[in-house]
């Protein structure tokens, strides 16, 4: 028998189907390698932000202040150590963290690093004024002094202290922190559902 004799098996059958025709593959659509960026950040908030946002903002701004205060060659008298001690030192810190992601941020233009600048400068001269009003220094601390305005309670200064681990403060501090929002929280909800 040849190669190109009949053979009665390769007649279809009428009830199978005819065979497919031959498709080309449909290339596979490439992934898009271009991500737009996120918005810039929002303001942080202190008084409003949860506990868990409390604990991600206090992470983040301390490894900015330790960024900024070693890449400028910020002294104590700019930014003491103690700087989460002293609402006013924190505010004015988070401001510029928030300010410096949205000048540097990919969205903008590259002129917005130097208006970052020239805040920070600005910035700057108010730090100073408030570690020198709240006596913060690199070796000691104590709490802002608060003027009590007339039919208040005298207020308590505190007394100075030395510092001796600033790190362990630091997470003290956040950890306290944390603790006292989470209770708020936990408050508040069980007024909620009481009621």
């Amino acid at each position: 028998m040849t190669d190109d004799a009949f053979d009665p098996d390769d007649i279809p059958e009428l009830d199978q189907p005819e065979p497919e025709p031959f498709k080309r593959a449909e290339p596979p659509v490439p992934e898009p390698t271009f991500q737009p960026p996120a918005p810039p950040p929002s303001p942080v908030n202190w008084n409003l932000i949860t506990a868990h946002q409390a604990e991600e903002e206090w992470m983040l701004l301390n490894g900015w202040v330790n960024w900024l205060r070693a890449s400028y060659g910020l002294p104590a008298a700019t930014i003491p150590p103690m700087w989460h001690r002293h609402w006013e030192l924190i505010w004015e810190l988070s401001a510029l963290h928030t300010h410096w992601l949205t000048c540097y941020h990919p969205t903008r233009d590259g002129s917005a690093p130097l208006l970052w600048h020239a805040d920070f400068a600005a910035a700057c001269a108010r730090l100073r004024n408030w570690v020198t009003i709240n006596g913060s220094k690199l070796d000691r601390d104590r709490p802002t002094r608060k003027t009590p305005w007339p039919g208040e309670d005298p207020a308590d200064d505190g007394h100075e202290e030395m510092i001796v681990d600033r790190d362990e403060d630091f997470v003290n501090f956040v950890v306290a922190d944390v603790q006292q929002r989470a209770a708020a929280e936990a408050a508040k909800e069980a007024r909620r559902q009481a009621s």
